[in-house]
Formats: structure tokens, C-alpha cells, sequence
């Protein structure tokens, strides 16, 4: 088999087969492929009919026609003297022999009083007579009434499941009666019954969950043995449903320059200068909603500068910037969707308020409301990029707004039925001025406050205000400055210009008045490590404050790095030098010689060596003793056997 299916899908495969259907009809119906149902279906035991059976199967049989008209050369298999043998036709190729044709023989001599007609079918046996009267009911096709004829008066018609009068010979007077009746068809339901009717309550049940005609067809044949096709199913649902008529989608007409909506879209393939093999490139698409005037670009990729810069180069390229923004729910523009209040990336958010721009995010699965700049994408995508590939992003973008300006400004809306670049005259002027200078685009993330009252940006360290200690505050820095701001409120805290690495950036009224509880503990502790290390630790913190404690950490470290013995003896010699840094005791410490590995002989840890005589001369009494006991102890005699009586 071509594929392997799911259990589910191979018993669909086989319900389908077992009713008869054909490998392209459940190739539609499944989406299984014909090469893999036809494996199931064999594997099943399933006839799979062949490609084309239809039209191997016999043709209908030829009607032969009879006329007499007293003269003439008769056609070929065609007779004039009804009394004459009629000459044998070969059957047709692809017809059985036995199967007889359709006879109609018409005989317009004087002497007969009126016409005969004969229909034979299957089987070719007299059947009983049936004649009709003038001014009865129209007779069944095929067959014809002589209005010379005293005929009787119509029949009703058959009952269900008896012969109809197609199915049997009319003949006139001299007929002979049929040696019996035909045997009755079977029992079946009307035709204008549905065969969906007996699962009228099951269906309707269905309709009411929300399921479609397709489900509901496969839900019938696995679990009640449906016998039909899904085309019942899907009439009988259409029944149900009723007429549906479509509803009517609203068009939003916006003022000149009031808004525009935004979106990507699928670009071209591009060739990366990177890596040297094509890429998918992604098309940004600005359209105005009153002019529908659209700004396409290509990038490579996205993020939420790459997002807030497409918007700028937009809105220079149109000259100005409209009021109202209408996005998706895309990452780049939004952290947080909501239909009430949704939550824009922070650096769109204020890249749109530096334009005076609103940003509104559509709701969730609801594109309809950017309607214009979804169809803007499509046409980029159908018309000038479909099937193009490009050496570079610079080609694709100039190629695209050749375009641009050709075509696709010059053409004659479809709704509004004017030009684009005619009513984009309107409407420009009724757009915003562009500000003075860019904005200023910045990096942002979350920092916390350490012991020493300051946060960590690019290896350098900017001061917050007092309370803030252990907290998290928001922080947002560009090649230029640094901004601390609340993270409930977004309001600025402190603004502080770059430093270099390693650098601090504290205003005056941010050191503290005194120690905090956290920095009292970590001199505590280096007090506890040694007594030079605590001295030189409040040294550090008396000349640098708060800033010192990463200092103090860094002593307290290097003692569990090199042992408190070798951070005591540094401690001491940066005192006696007065040099209070951490960086004079690292040095020290890294260029200090190691000192050779020796043993000591007194240490409170090892004990004597007359403890560890005495204990062995012990284990050896001990020893003495318990063989000399083994010794004394006299031998059991060995047990004898009592004596056999005779």
C-alpha cells in the first residue's frame, strides 16, 4: 500500500467500498488516494472496479424497424412482407446474442383494420393482452393506440412492486395469453422518500451541535450502518437547514486621512547574501482606507523594531501619517490581546504616540476589519510577484514599486471606481505632519535592584531611587541614555547617560543616609571570615557606600576560592599599603606563589603516637585472652550408638 491510514480512516475506506462507490468517489470523500484505498479494499475482499468499466459494459440493444410500404428495394434488415422470414442481424459487438432487440412493426396494408405495435423485452414471451380506449389516459412510452380499435376502458396503474406496462408485449387481438405472471420486483422505499428519513432524529440532533454534512454522513455509515451516499445526506441537511441567506458585510468608509490598516503578507524569493541560497522574504503592506492608496515593502525577517521602522519609512514615503492605525493581534504590535484593552509592545506603543497615531488592534479572528489591506496583499501577491524570484532585496523592492507607481496607482478601484492616485490627491493633504526628528528607537527588559541600589545595563551600573531595593523596575536604553521606569505605572524614575563598562551613574540624592539592614549583615560576616578582612571591608564601604557592596562580595568570594588563610594574609598587606580594593586583593592573590605542600607534625586533629601504641598492644591482650579461653575448655567425647538387642 501507498500509505499507511488510521484505524478510522481505513474502516471509512471500507464502509464506503462495501456500498459500492468508486475510487475516485471516495478519493473525493476521504482524501485518500485511489492507489491506497484500492490496497485496503483488496486486502478487505472488496471487487474494485476498474478504470473505465462503464464503458465496457454492453450497449443498449438496436431497434428494428419494420415497414411496409408495397414497393420498393427494402433496406437492409428491414422487411416488407410481414409474412416473409425476417432475414438474421448479427447482434451488435459487445451485445449478448440472447439479448433480444426492441421490436416495432407497423403494417400499413388495406386489408389489416389498424396498426400493430410490439414492444418486446426481456424475457421474449406472450404476455396477456392490454388494449386502450379512445380518450383514455396517455399509454407508457413505446407503445401506441389505433383509435380504430374498440378498446377497453385504462387500467389503473400497477401497484408497487408489480410489473408496469413498459415491462410487458402489446400486442393486438390474436395475442395468446402468458403462460404466467413475472416475478414481482422487491419491496422499496418511494422515490420521493428520503433514504436519510429513518435518521431524521439523528441528523437533526447533529445540526444541533454544529456539525456539517460530512460528519454527519460518517457518523451514519461507522455507527448506524448508513446504506446511501453523502449526497443524501448533504440534500437532506440542506432540507433541514432551509434557505440560508447570506449576510450582508458592512463597508467602512473613513474620512481622508482619518485611518490606514497594516499587515504582512507572504513575499517573494529572495537570494540571502548570507547564505547564498533563496529565501522567503515577508511583505508589509500599509493601505489608506480612503484612497486605498498601499505602500509595499520587503524584509527578510521581523521583530518589533523591524515592525515600528516599516511604519516610519510608510509614512515618510506618503508625507505624512494618518490618525488611526488598524493591526493584527501580531506579536511584533501586540504582547497581549483583549477585546476591551488589548497590550501594545512598548516600543510600538511609543513609536505610534511620537507620530500621534492610535494604534487599534483588530479583534481576534475577525480580519474583516482590515478588510482593504488584506485584499492590498493579495493583489501584491497574485499580480506583480507571483511566481518571480530575485538576486536581491534591493531588486525585489525596486521592481515592486516600478509597479507601484505603474500599475497599481493607475488602475481603477474596483469599489470606489475612480483612480487611486486621484483620490490619494484628496486625501493627502488631510494627513498629519511628519515630526521634526525621528524617533528614537530603544531596547528595553526588566532589571532588579541589587544591595548596592543599582541596576545592571550593558556591564555598567545606573542608580535608582531609596525604596527600590530587590524590586524589579523597567528599563529602557539606547546608544545615548538609560531610563528606569515603574512598572505598574510607567512612569520615569530616573534618566541616566551611558557609561562604559563597569562604570556607575548614581545621583547624589539616591545615596543612602545610612547602611541598610542587608549591608550591616554582609560586614558582620566578613568580620566573622577574619580580622583583616573585616577591617579592609569597612574600609571599602566607609570610602564607596553602597556602591562597595560588590566590592565586600567580591573579598568573600575570593575566601572560598583561595581559603580564608591566603585572603587574611592579602587583607593585611592591602592595609599596611592602603589600598582598599578588591581589585589590589585579586591580583594579590592570583600573582602570590603557592606555598609547597607540606605535612604538620602537631596539629589539634592528630593524635599522639602513644595513643595509637597503646591501642594496639590493647587489641592485642584482647586477642591473647580469647585464644587462651578456646584452649582450657576441655574436648567433649564423641557420642557413642546404644547397644542392638538380640
Amino acid at each position: 500500500m501507498a500509505n499507511v491510514l488510521s484505524d478510522e480512516k481505513k474502516q471509512q475506506v471500507i464502509a464506503l467500498g462495501r456500498l459500492g462507490w468508486t475510487l475516485r468517489r471516495i478519493q473525493g470523500a476521504t482524501g485518500v488516494r485511489r492507489e491506497t484505498a484500492a490496497g485496503y479494499l483488496k486486502a478487505a475482499g472488496i471487487p474494485v472496479r476498474p478504470p473505465g468499466w462503464e464503458r465496457r459494459a454492453g450497449s443498449k440493444p438496436a431497434i428494428e424497424v419494420i415497414t411496409d410500404f408495397g414497393a420498393g428495394k427494402p433496406a437492409a434488415g428491414v422487411s416488407s412482407d410481414p409474412a416473409s422470414p425476417e432475414p438474421y442481424l448479427p447482434p451488435p459487438p459487445g451485445l449478448d446474442a440472447t439479448t433480444p432487440a426492441i421490436e416495432v412493426t407497423t403494417d400499413f396494408g388495406v386489408e389489416r383494420p389498424g396498426l400493430r405495435a410490439s414492444v418486446d423485452l426481456i424475457p421474449p414471451e406472450p404476455t396477456p393482452e392490454l388494449t386502450f380506449e379512445p380518450g383514455a389516459s396517455k399509454p407508457a412510452n413505446g407503445v401506441t393506440r389505433d383509435a380504430e380499435l374498440p378498446l377497453p376502458p385504462a387500467e389503473a396503474p400497477a401497484p408497487l412492486g408489480q410489473p408496469l406496462a413498459a415491462e410487458l408485449m402489446i400486442t393486438g387481438p390474436d395475442a395468446e395469453p402468458a403462460p404466467g405472471p413475472l416475478p414481482a420486483a422487491p419491496p422499496s422505499r418511494s422515490p420521493s422518500a428520503s433514504a436519510c428519513e429513518p435518521y431524521r432524529e439523528l441528523i437533526e440532533l447533529a445540526l444541533t451541535r454544529g456539525r456539517n454534512a460530512v460528519a454527519i454522513w460518517q457518523d451514519l455509515v461507522s455507527e448506524a450502518g448508513f446504506p446511501s451516499g453523502y449526497q443524501s445526506v448533504r440534500r437532506f441537511v440542506g432540507k433541514l437547514r432551509g434557505v440560508q441567506i447570506p449576510q450582508a458585510h458592512p463597508v467602512i468608509v473613513t474620512a481622508p486621512g482619518e485611518e490606514a490598516q497594516v499587515d504582512y503578507g507572504t513575499g517573494p524569493m529572495v537570494r540571502d547574501p548570507q547564505s547564498g541560497k533563496y529565501r522567503r522574504t515577508r511583505l508589509f503592506v500599509l493601505t489608506l482606507g480612503y484612497s486605498r492608496k498601499s505602500v509595499r515593502l520587503l524584509v527578510f525577517q521581523s521583530s518589533s523594531r523591524t515592525w515600528s521602522e516599516l511604519h516610519e519609512k510608510a509614512f515618510r514615503r506618503l508625507g505624512g501619517v494618518v490618525r488611526i492605525i488598524v493591526l493584527d493581534n501580531l506579536r511584533e504590535g501586540v504582547l497581549v490581546p483583549d477585546v476591551y484593552d488589548p497590550t501594545l509592545n512598548p516600543l510600538y506603543r511609543d513609536m505610534l504616540a511620537h507620530y500621534g497615531v492610535v494604534g487599534m488592534p483588530c479583534r481576534v479572528q475577525h480580519p474583516d476589519r482590515k478588510g482593504k489591506v488584506e485584499a492590498g496583499v493579495g493583489h501584491a501577491q497574485k499580480t506583480p510577484l507571483k511566481g518571480l524570484r530575485f538576486e536581491s532585496l534591493e531588486q525585489a523592492q525596486a521592481y515592486l514599486d516600478r509597479w507601484e507607481t505603474q500599475w497599481a496607482d493607475t488602475r481603477i478601484h474596483g469599489t470606489t471606481k475612480r483612480q487611486v492616485a486621484a483620490m490619494f490627491a484628496e486625501e493627502k493633504p488631510a494627513l498629519q505632519p511628519l515630526p521634526l526628528e525621528p524617533f528614537r528607537y530603544y531596547q528595553y527588559g526588566q532589571r532588579t535592584v541589587h544591595l548596592d541600589g543599582c541596576v545592571e545595563v550593558e556591564a555598567a551600573y545606573y542608580g535608582t531611587p531609596p525604596g527600590w531595593i530587590g524590586r524589579l523596575v523597567n528599563v529602557q536604553w539606547d546608544d545615548l541614555f538609560v531610563r528606569l521606569l515603574d512598572p505598574r505605572t510607567g512612569q520615569l524614575l530616573r534618566e541616566h547617560v551611558r557609561q562604559k563598562r563597569g562604570r556607575y551613574r548614581i545621583k547624589p540624592e539616591d545615596y543612602p543616609k545610612r547602611a541598610p539592614l542587608g549591608t550591616l549583615q554582609l560586614l558582620a560576616r566578613a568580620e566573622r571570615a577574619g580580622t583583616h578582612i573585616g577591617a579592609l571591608c569597612q574600609a571599602i564601604h566607609r570610602a564607596e557606600g553602597e556602591v562597595g557592596v560588590r566590592r565586600i562580595l567580591g573579598v568573600l568570594a575570593l575566601a572560598k576560592k583561595f581559603g580564608l588563610a591566603a585572603v587574611e594574609e592579602a587583607c593585611t598587606a592591602a592595609l599596611e599599603l592602603q589600598v582598599h580594593e578588591y581589585r589590589f586583593v585579586r591580583r594579590y592573590l592570583e600573582r602570590r606563589p603557592q606555598a609547597p605542600l607540606s605535612l604538620q607534625q602537631v596539629d589539634p586533629l592528630i593524635r599522639e603516637l602513644g595513643h595509637y601504641r597503646d591501642l594496639i598492644q590493647q587489641r592485642m591482650q584482647q586477642q591473647e585472652q580469647q585464644r587462651s579461653l578456646f584452649e582450657t575448655v576441655p574436648e567433649a567425647p564423641p557420642p557413642t550408638s546404644p547397644e542392638v538387642q538380640p
